[in-house]
């Protein structure tokens, strides 16, 4: 059994080196032993942002504001969110999104996503990718690298050598 109210978090994401951004984060799904749904609940305190803007070309989710207020900028621009908004995020570009605590309290929120198969996440902002294993006990492969750095996809690639067989 896990419940959304519990404070007993098992992530505590961006506090520093990146002034802005942080969160507290409990994954409940993990700790019901999900394998192919995630679901957790994050904690922002006011004036920081939950994580950068990004989407997923993997996972869809729904997010539901439990308390506080805030705005959420998805590809439409800022919206404001608060005590029982419900809002999906669908993969791809128009389900871009990011979290920002504007109000006096902290803000929690519950997550809820598709899961199980690796995942990728663009950051547009930032021009990066990040590619993630999501393993039901955590872990896993997980990479970031910028989008500038791309190479083609017969870089470093040659046939083998059939003469040393």
């Amino acid at each position: 059994m896990a419940n959304v109210y519990d404070d007993e978090f098992d992530e505590v994401a961006g506090r520093s080196p990146h002034p802005g951004f942080g969160a507290r984060r409990v994954y409940l799904a993990r700790r019901l032993g999900s394998e192919r749904l995630g679901m957790s609940v994050w904690l922002v305190d006011p004036g920081e942002t939950a994580y950068p803007y990004h989407y997923h070309l993997g996972d869809e989710e729904i997010l539901v504001v439990l308390e506080g207020e805030g705005k959420m900028r998805t590809p439409h621009g800022w919206h404001r969110i608060g005590r029982g908004d419900t809002v999906g995020f669908q993969t791809g570009e128009s389900g871009a999104h990011q979290i920002v605590n504007t109000g006096d309290v902290p803000l929690r929120f519950l997550s809820v996503s598709t899961s199980g198969t690796p995942d990728i996440t663009v950051y547009p902002d930032s021009g990066k990718i990040g590619v993630a294993e999501r393993r039901p006990d955590g872990g896993g492969f997980r990479e970031f690298h910028r989008l500038t750095d791309a190479v083609d996809y017969w870089e470093g690639e040659s046939p083998p050598d059939m003469a040393q067989e």
